[in-house]
């Protein structure tokens, strides 16, 4: 089981083990409940971690979590006068979906 990354906290962790098998990779946090542990042991060692079950698919989880990691920030103005900045590809105040 081939270790892909260490993730700034649990939530981010999930999210990216989620989309690796909404993409039919077997992956899975581990380290979840080590947070805890912080000051006991050291900082970088109590992360959580997302981890594969097959290696062969590890090429393809990496491009992936790159993907996941590196998400096109955008700055646009919408139709009704908002200032829309980030990933989002929707005003939130009106509800528009960004010009394509």
């Amino acid at each position: 089981m081939p270790r892909l990354t260490q993730a700034p906290n649990l939530q981010i962790a999930t999210l990216w083990a989620d989309a690796l098998q909404a993409e039919g990779i077997d992956a899975n946090v581990q380290r979840q409940y080590l947070g805890s542990a912080v000051g006991e042991l050291p900082p970088d060692q109590c992360l959580p971690e997302v981890w594969i079950r097959h290696p062969e698919q590890e090429a393809a989880a990496l491009e992936l979590l790159h993907h996941l990691q590196h998400i096109p920030q955008r700055r646009w103005l919408c139709a009704c006068g908002e200032l829309v900045e980030g990933g989002f590809e929707q005003c939130w105040n009106c509800g528009l979906l960004m010009p394509g």
